[in-house]
């Protein structure tokens, strides 16, 4: 499951991720993704993925997240907002981006992405 919303005001894109996604819900999400890009005219932007949601995920759709990721366009900046430490570890692997940070809220997403306030947990 996921939901994506475009803020047009800050070219901020936020998505939501809830569940145990499958490798058919990742391509899903990447294509529609890459729809919401091309709808609203996005070339910089920052971004916004919260995982709070969702559970440890099957090491095939993590490696199918990251091939799917290393197609997209870069962000200015990317803020993950997780909440158990095993997940943590898990979004560590993702997003090695030097521009991306795993936040503890979505407050504290918005504040780096928008103004380069680093968060607490990194």
């Amino acid at each position: 499951m996921y939901d994506i919303h475009i803020d047009r005001t800050y070219n901020l894109v936020e998505v939501t991720l809830g569940g145990m996604m499958t490798i058919d819900e990742v391509a899903a999400y990447i294509v529609d993704l890459k729809r919401a890009f091309v709808m609203n005219k996005l070339h910089s932007y920052s971004m916004i993925v919260d995982v709070t949601n969702c559970p440890i995920q099957q090491q095939s759709m993590i490696q199918a997240m990251g091939s799917h990721m290393a197609t997209m366009p870069k962000a200015m900046a990317i803020a993950v907002v997780v909440g158990s430490s095993l997940a943590r570890m898990q979004i560590r692997r993702l997003f090695t981006q030097p521009y991306a940070r795993i936040v503890a809220t979505t407050e504290e997403g918005r504040a780096w992405v928008l103004s380069g306030t680093e968060p607490t947990i990194h």
